[in-house]
């Protein structure tokens, strides 16, 4: 049992029994990552397993994974350490194989030959179609049986009842000798057909899976680390540890996170961020788990391991949104789980109908036949009876029903991750696919969040902006702030540590979205309260700053924001700090607009500041002066209007927007991925990737609205037409394989969609 080995910390493997289908993997899924401790669920239909990621401080606990699964109606057991190999020929590959070589000769005898009367060919059918009814048919009567204890159903039980009905009445009729056509040929070729579908499937799915596990296998099992005594040593990744020393060579995939330590080289991070272009590297520069060293070597120090890194969040979203609903699903659900039992209800009503009232339903199909086509019905009212009622049971399994919301949500998903966009949940992805207004913060989103000092004037008598750019940086060293950054970033960084030192300053406090302020305590003077920040904070605080309006607004046209530095009741200085607009950000706003969306642009910054930003971008809507917790009233405002809005924000102090807002969206890094407060993350600063999110997220509601239609028109169609004897079992096991078949393959589209 692979359970918290070296070489898989915190994970357990099982095998799971009684899946049939992509819908079976979903109900195994939510039963697992329904135990306490799970973090994470992959699920594999075609392999028949399940790996589970446990919680970083949870130990594993495989009896209650076995106990979950069994609830839900599947079997469960530890998958052990020494797996068999895999052989070419298993799961539905071999129900094909086998059902396919049986009902091959039936086939033929009956529509080539027509030897479907002679006594011989007759008891042939039964030694073929018996190993195809209990050999094939195994999976089904399992996954039904299962589903009975628990007191559901299913799609395997509707496969059960209608196969086992045609096989039971043929072996019935021929051990009585009543020479009547018997159903052995259409009892396999209905096993044989829809294992064939369920076979593609499967291997339909574990494409749209394609993004996750290219993800999987991004990191290298080992490492070679640098030891304290100087030699280097081959590690498995699960033994690294927090400042190990790491020496990544050309072509190396990088194990871990961590930080340069020496060397110059260029990274490919594009499965992880989607931009395709490697980033130079240097000492001091992050370095992310599953990204590619290209071409120099790199000494790296290990700043992050197992679920701490990067990767593991972006995995654990990818994985969180594939196992995730979509509200638009619960409808489906809904209809599912009384779908089976009045299927059910419909093919006994059918049965009897045929079989109590046969010239009446002769009649009714006769009539139809001159507008539809020739109802191919026997002669035995008994045999007509059972195959109709069995095509009922046959084309009416709700597999397309339930695959049609998780196979889009599990596409869309794994098509975002490629494109470096993490969406939180299938609810994300359907909010997103009905924006009708954006809002941009401007810091760090529209612009780059890394602000500089354009100019500083003093106004202060005896003063020069050299004297007063120190008491500045002092003052601004303690917050995090990127104007505060900004401002601490100047060349009296030095002198402004001696400044502190010398405790000249005392009682520091942050006004939120304001500034900074603290005691200055003046060597031959009387301490006053010295503050930094907005021009509207300081003439708030009594601060009379009339001589700086000429310089503040030839500064603010340009797009600059004023900083003030008061000392007591006096304007010491003003400082401009430009923060450039990120280059496309107007053709990014434009395509927005042109897709029908209202843009807005919110800042604390002032209006004549954020007019001119605005102007450059191309946005007509501003909100300025805005306080950071006074960004959700102003997004809940917007939903009072009827707007369904989407927040865009750097995910630093815009946690309380990104919840309000109907989807949030964080431009970010991939350090950051762990923003709860976000729907759809960014992995790269660009917000170029916006419209395309945006775009690829009403593509996949499109999708999952036309899978439903396509769901519900043709079980609405196909059950009358089995019903009154229009199809046959064959051609509804057909139909029914057809019907999944193109759910998967329309949700496929979104993986090749081009934003």
């Amino acid at each position: 049992m692979s359970v918290a080995t070296d070489s898989t910390p915190n994970i357990t493997e099982l095998s799971i029994t009684g899946m049939t289908c992509r819908n079976c993997a979903r109900h195994v899924s939510e039963a697992l990552q329904g135990v306490p401790g799970v973090a994470s669920v992959m699920v594999s239909l075609e392999d028949g397993r399940a790996r589970v990621q446990w919680k970083p401080e949870q130990s594993p606990q495989p009896q209650a994974l076995t106990a979950a699964v069994r609830a839900a109606g599947y079997e469960a057991k530890p998958l052990e350490a020494e797996l068999k190999p895999k052989r070419r020929l298993r799961g539905w590959g071999f129900n094909v194989a086998l059902g396919a070589c049986c009902a091959m000769p039936l086939l033929a005898g009956e529509w080539l030959l027509g030897l479907e009367m002679e006594r011989w060919f007759q008891w042939l059918g039964f030694f073929l179609a018996l190993p195809v009814q209990v050999i094939c048919g195994a999976r089904f009567y399992r996954g039904a049986w299962n589903q009975l204890k628990v007191g559901s159903s299913s799609m395997d039980t509707l496969v059960s009842l209608g196969s086992t009905t045609a096989f039971g009445y043929s072996v019935w009729v021929l051990l009585r000798a009543r020479g009547e056509h018997l159903f052995f040929m259409e009892a396999a070729v209905i096993i044989t057909l829809i294992s064939a579908g369920h076979w593609l499937e499967a291997r339909m799915s574990r494409r749209a899976e394609s993004s996750l596990r290219a993800l999987l296998d991004l990191t290298p099992q080992k490492a070679r680390r640098h030891n304290p005594n100087g030699s280097v040593s081959e590690t498995p990744v699960a033994s690294l540890r927090v400042n190990d020393v790491i020496i990544l060579g050309p072509g190396d995939r990088i194990p871990t996170d961590g930080a340069v330590v020496e060397g110059q080289s260029a990274v490919d991070e594009s499965m992880l961020t989607g931009e395709s272009i490697p980033i130079d590297k240097g000492p001091g520069e992050k370095l992310f788990a599953g990204s590619m060293n290209v071409n120099g070597q790199l000494v790296m120090r290990v700043t992050a391991t197992g679920e701490a890194t990067a990767l593991a969040h972006i995995i654990a979203a990818v994985q969180r949104a594939q196992n995730s609903r979509a509200d638009v699903q619960r409808m489906a659900d809904r209809v599912s789980n009384v779908f089976v039992p009045l299927v059910a209800l419909i093919a006994l009503a059918t049965g009897l109908w045929w079989g109590l009232a046969p010239d009446h339903a002769r009649a009714v199909t006769g009539f139809l036949g001159h507008y539809l086509w020739s109802a191919r019905v026997g002669d035995s009212t008994l045999a007509t009876a059972i195959m109709c009622a069995a095509a009922v049971l046959i084309v009416a399994c709700p597999c397309a029903m339930g695959l049609a919301t998780p196979i889009a949500i599990m596409a869309g998903a794994n098509a975002a991750a490629r494109r470096g966009i993490l969406i939180r949940d299938g609810i994300a992805l359907e909010r997103a696919g009905r924006i009708t207004a954006i809002v941009f913060d401007k810091t760090g989103t529209l612009t780059f969040g890394k602000p500089t000092v354009a100019e500083t004037r003093a106004f202060a008598a005896g003063h020069t902006s050299e004297s007063l750019m120190p008491i500045a940086a002092a003052l601004a060293r303690p917050s995090n702030h990127p104007l505060s950054k900004a401002v601490f970033c100047l060349e009296a960084e030095l002198e402004a540590d001696r400044i502190i030192r010398s405790n000249a300053l005392s009682d520091w406090r942050e006004v939120r979205g304001a500034g900074v302020q603290a005691q200055w305590n003046q060597p031959e003077d009387l301490p006053v309260t010295a503050r930094l920040g907005s021009m509207a904070w300081l003439q708030e605080s009594g601060i009379d700053a009339r001589a700086g309006e000429e310089f503040a607004l030839r500064w603010m046209e340009q797009g600059a924001t004023i900083l003030g530095l008061a000392i007591g009741d006096k304007l010491a200085a003003l400082i401009a700090l430009r923060d450039m607009v990120k280059p496309g950000a107007d053709r990014v706003v434009k395509s927005l607009q042109d897709a029908g969306l209202k843009t807005y642009l919110i800042t604390g910054d002032n209006p004549r500041t954020a007019h001119a930003i605005a102007r450059q971008i191309g946005i007509s809507e501003v909100f300025s002066e805005i306080r950071p917790e006074k960004k959700a009233e102003l997004v809940k405002e917007l939903q009072e209007r009827g707007e369904r809005v989407a927040f865009v924000g750097d995910g630093i102090n815009d946690a309380p927007a990104l919840e309000q807002a109907d989807l949030g969206i964080a431009v970010s890094h991939a350090s950051d991925v762990a923003n709860e407060a976000a729907d759809l993350i960014l992995l790269r600063s660009d917000i170029q990737a916006i419209p395309e999110a945006l775009d690829l997220a009403r593509a996949t509601l499109r999708t999952i609205k036309q899978n439903l239609f396509w769901a519900f028109f043709y079980n609405a169609a196909a059950v009358p037409l089995a019903a009154l004897g229009f199809i046959s079992p064959v051609l509804c096991a057909a139909a029914m394989g057809l019907s999944d078949l193109i759910v998967v393959g329309n949700a496929l589209r979104l993986r090749h969609r081009r934003g």
